[in-house]
């Protein structure tokens, strides 16, 4: 990492990470990673009761900012290597963190779920990062970066595939507080359509999605899905695959769960904080007659956030990345590498 650098008037260490957000559910746990792997979190966010709290719990530092005030978000940013935006709502912090980022001329990474705040991200902000020689890295999470990571690998040696399907397989799922509120604001965005990625485009629908069965891998096997549950690989994987039709699909009893307003948040079922939730998520890619497929299995989807950002982090901090500008996990990191890398949090299988 070097003695480090100097950069308005900081040192830099390269080891000091700003996370925006970082007393949400899973800032959290993405402060503990940070620290676990031997970074320095400086906690910022904009609710100072939660602040203190949390710096006073794990004896960091902490700093109040708000995106209303880019002042606060170059004070928080102060002396940092990177930062990690960890709170949502995105469509409401994305772009100021990410100017906030620019202006400090450091990495950005977020764990953003809503396809609109990632659709704008990759829209407003390409040119301008691929000419500073930014590093942006958007949905740097279980979904989005790591369905990403997986069709990238399921890819192999092939340059264009016909089709990508990725189908999440939940035990369950409880929604934190701030999923239900990017949710609620992304269909406010949307209003009562849908969203889905067909014929090399994004195209908008007002029918209901379809119900099929998923043959998962054993032991797992056969599940009712929801087709076209549309999550933030339509937007990650065709950033930079040629695949015309990316289509994402989540088990019933996981929508029945996140859409009943009666469903808890997640409760913490071992010491880690992570909730006995399990995953296993498959990805297929086709092309003409040939199929191929990469699996992951795991424990808590917010939890494994986690390890996946802080994993990007480090190889951005490292120089182990493929490009500049905004760039999804698959492109800008060797997404087979990368998966492997996570054990033992998800565990994978690569099928020709």
């Amino acid at each position: 990492m070097g003695s480090g650098r100097t950069v308005a008037g900081q040192t830099v260490t390269g080891r000091t990470v700003a996370v925006f957000g970082a007393y949400g559910h899973t800032g959290r746990f993405v402060v503990a990673e940070l620290v676990e792997r031997g970074f320095v979190p400086v906690l910022a966010g904009r609710d100072a009761d939660k602040l203190k709290a949390l710096a006073h719990e794990t004896g960091l530092e902490a700093r109040v900012a708000s995106v209303d005030d880019p002042d606060s978000l170059d004070r928080a940013l102060a002396g940092a290597a990177a930062v990690i935006n960890c709170a949502g709502p995105f469509a409401s912090t994305t772009a100021p963190v990410i100017e906030a980022a620019l202006r400090a001329t450091i990495p950005y990474l977020d764990v953003a779920a809503e396809l609109e705040a990632n659709i704008d991200t990759f829209a407003h902000f390409a040119d301008r990062a691929r000419e500073a020689g930014a590093v942006i890295v958007p949905a740097m999470a279980f979904f989005g970066g790591l369905g990403d990571l997986l069709a990238t690998a399921a890819m192999g040696e092939w340059t264009q595939a016909d089709e990508a399907h990725i189908a999440y397989g939940l035990s369950s799922w409880h929604p934190t507080a701030g999923t239900r509120l990017s949710g609620a604001v992304s269909r406010e965005r949307r209003g009562e359509r849908r969203m889905r990625f067909a014929n090399g485009q994004r195209e908008y629908r007002t029918d209901a999605p379809p119900t099929l069965t998923w043959r998962f891998p054993e032991p797992m096997g056969p599940q009712p899905v929801i087709g076209e549950f549309t999550m933030a690989d339509v937007v990650t994987v065709p950033s930079h695959l040629p695949i015309p039709d990316v289509t994402t699909y989540m088990t019933v009893q996981a929508v029945r769960d996140i859409a009943a307003p009666d469903t808890p948040a997640p409760t913490a079922a071992d010491e880690s904080g992570r909730s006995d939730q399990t995953f296993l998520i498959d990805a297929v890619v086709r092309s003409g007659g040939a199929e191929r497929r990469a699996v992951a299995r795991g424990q808590d989807i917010y939890a494994v956030t986690a390890p996946l950002v802080v994993e990007a982090l480090d190889r951005v901090l490292t120089g182990r990345t493929r490009t500049v500008g905004v760039a999804a996990a698959g492109e800008i990191f060797d997404a087979p590498d990368f998966l492997r890398a996570l054990s033992p949090h998800v565990t994978l299988e690569l099928l020709p």
